[in-house]
């Protein structure tokens, strides 16, 4: 096996060329980003703090297909529609990941899909 594609229903479908999750050789989970989407497609509005709830639900939802949770995570990047936003999502990403958190950057970009106003990517292992 060199790459395994996994995907749930529990999160939103790939929008694009790309899958949900994949699990490479060495025990290693590469997630997709993952945007304030419910897994019906419907697209999150409001605050940031609102946003990035749904983000972390679809993290959520990724990790567990694939008999993982968020202290296997080792590696996130958080992107972001400004840096204005960053206290926000900060302190909701940081209830869901816990301590001790993984690995991070998080930088601002000039747009995201759907424009939204976080994107969250991670890597995990098992």
């Amino acid at each position: 096996m060199l790459r395994e594609i996994l995907a749930t229903d529990q999160a939103p479908a790939a929008i694009g060329p790309y899958s949900q999750a994949v699990r490479g050789e060495g025990r290693i989970l590469f997630m997709s980003g993952q945007i304030p989407l419910t897994p019906s497609g419907e697209l999150i509005s409001g605050t940031v703090a609102v946003q990035t709830e749904q983000v972390m639900r679809n993290m959520a939802a990724v990790l567990e297909t694939a008999g993982l949770g968020f202290s296997n995570l080792v590696r996130c990047t958080i992107y972001l529609s400004s840096m204005d936003h960053f206290a926000a999502v900060n302190e909701v990403y940081g209830k869901w990941v816990g301590t001790p958190p993984p690995a991070r950057s998080t930088v601002a970009v000039a747009g995201l899909p759907r424009g939204v106003d976080v994107e969250i990517e991670g890597t995990a292992v098992y």
